[in-house]
């Protein structure tokens, strides 16, 4: 029976430093190149995933902005893609009435860019821009009606809690939105998608084009639930929320002791120990 495995990056794979240890990078390239079906699925880019599991060389097909696209890591194409309709221009003046100015990711002139306006951002965005400076993806904009350039894929705000739950609130049942503190800052995000771009969505049709009948994922967040639904086994970290240990098949040592790694050498069939 083929056997995907898919682990979430932040909290789950990585280590508290923002990277993925050397251990954890020898167990996963050695096994995959021993024929183990391996992806992760995080909310963050391509091209941010790569620098943080700098040292994986598996050639695995990648999910990324948790589920909206399908990337080879090879080649850099995507695979998969989930856009929003004309609707997300109703809902980016709608957030704009409500004085929250996101970063807009979205293709625009066939390159993928994130739009943001310098002069509207919070203190939790220029955190996030900080760590980002440098980065070809970057797309400065000075109007908040330019922020509507492009086919967006995925609408990211951070700003005051009491700003943004109505907003969730009000979102969560047309749109795909993960309502969480950022892990790293403890800045509250409200993450907008189409309703299809999802985890689990791109890990089903993951599934069906590597020809497999089982899942077993590893997460840490909220917005691992979907995947650990769809799973026929889960594995929460130590370090994971609550909620997501409740709907584990079992909880494994933390993302710092490379709990993930660990479990793949010790229950992966074939693997060399």
């Amino acid at each position: 029976m083929r056997t995907l495995y898919v682990s979430d990056l932040d909290g789950t794979l990585l280590q508290s430093n923002e990277r993925t240890s050397g251990y954890t990078n020898n167990i996963i390239n050695r096994l995959t190149a021993q024929g183990m079906l391996f992806s992760y699925a995080t909310a963050r880019s391509h091209h941010t995933a790569r620098k943080v599991t700098a040292g994986m060389t598996a050639d695995i097909p990648l999910i990324v902005y948790n589920g909206a696209f399908v990337i080879d890591n090879v080649t850099g194409e995507r695979l998969l893609e989930t856009y929003f309709d004309a609707s997300a221009d109703a809902l980016l003046d709608d957030l704009f009435a409500h004085n929250v100015y996101p970063i807009v990711y979205a293709i625009i002139g066939g390159q993928e860019k994130f739009s943001f306006v310098p002069e509207l951002c919070t203190r939790g965005m220029r955190l996030f821009l900080d760590s980002r400076k440098g980065d070809i993806r970057m797309n400065v904009l000075h109007h908040a009606d330019a922020l509507h350039t492009g086919n967006q894929f995925y609408i990211t705000c951070i700003d005051e809690p009491e700003k943004l739950r109505p907003l969730y609130e009000k979102y969560r049942g047309a749109y795909h939105c993960v309502f969480s503190r950022d892990i790293y800052s403890g800045e509250q995000w409200l993450e907008i998608m189409p309703q299809a771009a999802t985890k689990a969505n791109a890990i089903r049709q993951l599934k069906s084009l590597l020809h497999c009948e089982r899942l077993v994922v590893f997460g840490d967040g909220k917005n691992d639930i979907d995947m650990f639904q769809l799973a026929d086994e889960s594995y929460a970290v130590q370090n994971a929320d609550d909620e997501l240990k409740q709907l584990a098949t079992a909880v494994i040592p933390s993302n710092d002791a490379d709990g993930v790694a660990h479990w793949l050498e010790q229950h992966v069939p074939g693997a060399i120990k």
